[in-house]
């Protein structure tokens, strides 16, 4: 039988307030007993069609294997559109209706801090796949895990290559106003300052009617040798663009938002050459390489980080439950110590639930991301 709408809310209501505790015994002892096991799958909206199908390759590939002790595995994809706090309520969906044995998300970092306090609450591994805020992992929670680099660890990759390798003074960073792009910029600055290096001009916009003639010229007049892309991939391409047509010189690095290839346009991928980009997948590796000739084959299209993601954080988890079988406890524990080998490299994570690891920085030339050359 289904819960009613109005339970549900007034369960996710007293589960954020902290006055209700959840029984997941009797959920485990459902997910056990069914014929599937269900991955629940978090996107951002409707046309997030690169994270489902990042995971769903991952799911088809683990049925064809033989699925999991005479089990097959079953993705439950929702999407967070809506109004605030749609997250919250498909999070308890998974919980309630659906009995997911963990819960993959591909979306924004705001949504994520919502996913996290339900999945706390009660006690299911929440396995982030692209949301680089960092503060995810300050509440210590040993049911959240990341796989994707936090924008510190981004951070960190920018000033090695613009300070200390290429050894540039006069930087320039520029960002929307969203919640992604903001926080990415807070955590370059902070990076900044405690690196002891020289303050970034700052300019931020509004994604809806960027100025952006405006911040390339104020760019151009402060002489900038570096600047910093933490926007969408849709205006950031369109500054390149401008970078390009005003011929400026300048190297441009933009952050894993830019890799997005939900949002990205091939005229935004025409834009981004020759600039460095996050991108920590290797699509040299075989790995990479074999899981680039599936997608293509499904879908008809290369694949690219937020699929890469999503399909190493499927994997993984499907992984953890062969092993641990469908007890999420029992998950929780072998995702803490699991080194996994993915197409976007070796994931492993910290006591934080942070992945560990550096940062790579790859030059994007003719679509095709290859080693910096300095």
């Amino acid at each position: 039988m289904r819960i009613r709408p109005i339970i549900i809310y007034s369960i996710l209501t007293s589960i954020l307030s902290g006055t209700y505790n959840l029984d997941t015994s009797a959920i485990q002892t459902s997910a056990d007993s069914s014929g599937t096991i269900k991955i629940g799958l978090l996107v951002q909206d409707n046309k997030s069609y690169a994270a489902r199908q990042g995971a769903e390759l991952a799911v088809l590939q683990a049925n064809q294997a033989g699925g999991s002790h005479g089990k097959h595995f079953q993705l439950i994809s929702r999407s967070m559109e809506g109004a605030w706090g749609t997250g919250s309520k498909q999070t308890v969906d998974f919980i309630f209706q659906e009995n997911v044995c963990a819960i993959i998300g591909s979306h924004d970092g705001r949504n994520a801090h919502l996913v996290e306090q339900v999945s706390t609450k009660a006690r299911i591994v929440f396995l982030s796949a692209w949301a680089g805020d960092p503060t995810l992992a300050q509440a210590f929670v040993p049911l959240y895990f990341s796989c994707v680099p936090n924008n510190l660890q981004q951070a960190d990759a920018f000033i090695d290559e613009i300070y200390n390798k290429r050894k540039f003074i006069r930087v320039a960073a520029v960002s929307d106003k969203g919640y992604d792009s903001k926080l990415a910029l807070e955590s370059f600055l902070k990076r900044t300052r405690a690196a002891g290096k020289t303050d970034p001009i700052q300019f931020s916009y509004d994604a809806q009617a960027p100025d952006i003639k405006s911040i390339l010229k104020q760019i151009e007049n402060a002489d900038i040798q570096a600047t910093v892309l933490f926007g969408s991939p849709a205006v950031s391409s369109q500054f390149i663009k401008g970078m390009k047509q005003s011929d400026m010189k300048q190297t441009v690095i933009g952050s894993l938002l830019l890799n997005n290839e939900e949002e990205l346009t091939p005229e935004n991928v025409v834009n981004l050459e020759n600039i460095l980009i996050v991108s920590p997948i290797n699509w040299l590796g075989e790995k990479a390489l074999k899981f680039r000739e599936e997608y293509k084959k499904q879908h008809g299209k290369l694949p690219g980080a937020v699929a890469a993601y999503s399909y190493d954080a499927t994997c993984m988890l499907i992984e953890a439950v062969r092993i641990a079988g469908t007890d999420r406890e029992e998950i929780q524990k072998k995702l803490a110590k699991m080194q996994f080998e993915g197409v976007t490299g070796t994931i492993q994570f910290d006591e934080k639930g942070k992945r560990t690891g550096t940062v790579q920085l790859e030059l994007l030339k003719n679509c095709i991301e290859g080693p910096v050359k300095r």
